[in-house]
């Protein structure tokens, strides 16, 4: 009822701006082109864990037949191809025969299903919502205060740039891919983690999704309190005449006294934290448990993430670190949450709170103090959100070997003779 409440309050707040919110767009996708038909399958494909093999056959060989007849259809009227809708059709049939043809443990099992797909896609249509919401509210970004504090990390975003440009197009089109897929990571590391649901008929207490939905449904509201549009938006060429000047990436930006800047009223605001970076950080988490092809898929998605976000210009070096801080402490406030409110975790979930609202104070009230000083000022960024890093590698460790001792039966003792 929660998460409805909040759909319903952000397509009020949509419309109130001119813009359609997550629940019209979503419903359009039934019948319209989807913006991401990618996603649509994605997030049916978590739906059929709970399903048996033959159900998952004809739940995709419907999907498929029913993409290629709403192809033939667009393709015969002239209207633009795109596929998608035969998987978010059948998520919703799915959905139906949940309420009208089940009953008990298979309702409640099915309909987990199908609301952890829609999840998934409405989560990324309240993510296009909170961006055009953050580009009409917030007209003056902090671009040069972030600036300005990434001298302290030796400008990484320029450097990350004329790495990309120099590895040519194949380079760039696989980053790009990368970085504009990043549901398809998540969902071959969230299938694993899901494997045993259909077997088990109940999901596991945590998982990849829910980690990937709090980050969705956190992050935006911090770009309301921190607006920036990124460095190829404020020095670089995509900014047009809005951009303070053409620097990015192959001139530094100049340490001058930063201020607020207004910018258009079309560009997201969403540099702070790097939700990109979140989210890819989340995935390396999760495929830490899994077989060596995931473990390489999970590391291998960060450091294509992070060479995305960096190379493309779309977040500083100070994003990144963020974005670290944020994913770690919501992971593992999710975990203590699971092992009854455990306090070693709470604990490590305020420090790691403390930490992120301490770099983000840092970068807008310090920013020409972290500059004048990088040799230091540099490493001890670096070294807080190592902390948290820390932190959570040695917490998480010490649960698994309480939980490997607890898993250890206990010896039998065989009853001592008595002695007369």
């Amino acid at each position: 009822m929660i998460g409805l409440g909040f759909l319903v309050g952000l397509e009020i707040a949509a419309r109130h701006y001119g813009t359609p919110g997550p629940i019209t767009t979503q419903a359009r996708e039934v019948i319209f082109p989807p913006k991401s038909g990618t996603v649509l399958y994605a997030a049916m494909t978590l739906m059929l864990v709970v399903l048996t093999w033959r159900q998952r056959f004809l739940a995709v060989g419907a999907a498929v037949g029913i993409d290629l007849l709403f192809w033939l259809v667009r393709w015969a009227a002239g209207a633009p191809t795109m596929f998608g809708n035969g998987a978010l059709i059948v998520t919703l049939t799915c959905a139906v025969i949940a309420v009208t043809r089940r009953t008990g443990r298979e309702r409640a099992l099915l309909l987990k299903g199908v609301g952890l797909a829609l999840l998934l896609v409405a989560g990324r249509k309240t993510g296009y919502t909170w961006l055009d919401i953050t580009a009409q509210t917030r007209p003056m970004v902090l671009d040069q205060y972030v600036a300005t504090a990434d001298h302290a990390l030796g400008n990484p975003s320029w450097v990350a740039g004329r790495i990309v440009q120099a590895t040519g197009a194949i380079g760039a089109d696989v980053l790009e891919w990368v970085y504009i897929q990043l549901a398809v990571g998540a969902v071959v590391v969230a299938l694993y983690q899901l494997r045993g649901v259909a077997a088990e008929r109940r999901f596991p207490r945590h998982h990849l999704v829910r980690t990937f939905l709090v980050i969705g449904l956190l992050g935006p509201g911090i770009y309301m309190v921190f607006p920036v549009v990124g460095p190829i938006f404020a020095y670089g060429a995509d900014g047009a005449q809005w951009a303070l000047a053409d620097l990015w990436p192959h001139t530094p930006p100049p340490l001058d006294t930063p201020r607020a800047m207004i910018f258009d009223g079309s560009t997201p605001r969403n540099c702070m934290p790097s939700l990109h970076t979140a989210w890819a950080t989340a995935i390396f988490i999760h495929s830490r448990k899994g077989p060596r092809a995931l473990r390489f898929l999970g590391a291998f998605w960060l450091v294509a993430t992070l060479g995305a976000t960096l190379g493309f210009g779309y977040h500083y070096g100070a994003d990144i670190l963020a974005g670290v801080v944020f994913t770690l402490t919501i992971e593992i406030a999710l975990r203590a949450l699971d092992r009854g409110r455990d306090r070693r975790g709470l604990l490590l979930a305020g420090y790691g709170t403390a930490v992120f609202t301490a770099l983000l104070l840092s970068y807008r009230f310090l920013s020409q103090e972290l500059a004048a000083l990088p040799w230091l000022c540099g490493p001890l960024l670096v070294l807080a959100t190592a902390s948290v890093v820390y932190g959570y590698v040695r917490t998480t460790r010490l649960w698994e070997r309480e939980a490997g001792r607890l898993a250890v039966p206990e010896p039998r003792r065989e009853p001592q003779p008595e002695l007369v």
